[in-house]
């Protein structure tokens, strides 16, 4: 079973503390535990570790993301297609056309029962993107990318100052 796939993902959130690597890793068997045929993949980027459910290996596909920033050490728990959903107690962050979030401060507050509503809502999405069912595979975990250069955890690296 793919959940159990999780050394690159560790050794990607190594430079963490301790208390955002569990919160990320928390919310990753939770989308696991419902979603055991679905797919991660996993982004190790510049500005943060991403990793999210496809029903396939694309990108366009996911369904959930959870991205831990880099400089901030922020856990966001995700839809890439956010804006699609209904969330109708407007907890989702986002202007954008495309991703909403919400920002996972604790396991403890994490609201569970609406986010199980949520990501059925947004699995059913992923779905309809699905144009050749052909592309669907199951339950592996893919690395897509891994950035050589990457900001260093804690610091506000904006661009022009050291």
């Amino acid at each position: 079973m793919s959940k159990d796939q999780n050394q690159d993902l560790l050794t990607f959130l190594e430079p963490f503390p301790d208390s955002t690597q569990e919160i990320a890793l928390w919310l990753r068997d939770f989308v696991w535990d419902l979603f055991p045929e679905a797919n991660e993949l996993i982004y190790d980027n510049y500005n943060a570790v991403a990793f999210g459910w496809s029903l396939t290996d694309k990108i366009g596909h996911l369904f959930s993301t959870i991205a831990v920033g880099r400089s901030t050490y922020q856990v966001h728990f995700g839809f890439y297609w956010g804006s699609a959903l209904a969330d109708p107690e407007k907890m989702l962050q986002g202007k954008g056309t495309q991703y909403r979030y919400i920002v996972v401060k604790d396991i403890e507050t994490f609201p569970k029962d609406y986010m199980v509503t949520l990501l059925m809502e947004a699995q059913v999405h992923a779905l309809a993107k699905v144009k050749d069912p052909k592309q669907i595979i199951q339950g592996q975990t893919i690395v897509k990318s891994i950035s050589e250069k990457k900001r260093l955890p804690g610091k506000n690296n904006k661009k022009g100052s050291r």
